[in-house]
C-alpha cells in the first residue's frame, strides 16, 4: 500500500490557520489595544472574563485558534526557507524546527489554557 503524502493536510491547516487569524487578530487588537484603554468601549470587568474563560468550550476554541496559527506560521516559514531563502538541501531541518515547534507551541498553549487557566 503505497504512504500517503502529508502535504494537503498541512496546507488544510495553513488555510485554516491563516483565514481565522485574519477575522480574529485584528479584532481583539482593535478591543484590547484601542477600544478598551481609550475608553470607547466599556472593558469587560475581571470577573466576567474570568467567567468566560473559565467555560471549557472557550478553552478548547482558544486552544485550536493557537494550533492553527502556529501550523499557519510554520507551513508559510517553511516555504520562506525553502523558496526564499533556496535551503531545499535542509528539508529535513528545516520540517523538524518548522512542525515541531507548531507542535511544542502546542503543547505549551494545551497546558496552559486547559490545565492553568
Amino acid at each position: 500500500m503505497a504512504r500517503r503524502p502529508m502535504e494537503p493536510f498541512l496546507w488544510l491547516l495553513f488555510s485554516a490557520g491563516g483565514v481565522l487569524s485574519a477575522l480574529l487578530i485584528p479584532v481583539l487588537l482593535f478591543l484590547f489595544g484601542l477600544a478598551f484603554p481609550l475608553g470607547w468601549v466599556s472593558p469587560p470587568d475581571h470577573a466576567h472574563l474570568s467567567a468566560v474563560l473559565g467555560h471549557p468550550v472557550t478553552r478548547v476554541a482558544l486552544f485550536g485558534f493557537c494550533v492553527l496559527a502556529l501550523f499557519h506560521w510554520a507551513h508559510r516559514f517553511r516555504y520562506a526557507l525553502y523558496d526564499g531563502l533556496q535551503l531545499k538541501h535542509l528539508e529535513r531541518a528545516i520540517n523538524l524546527f518548522c512542525y515541531g515547534g507548531a507542535l511544542a507551541g502546542s503543547a505549551v498553549a494545551g497546558y496552559l489554557l486547559l490545565a492553568v487557566l
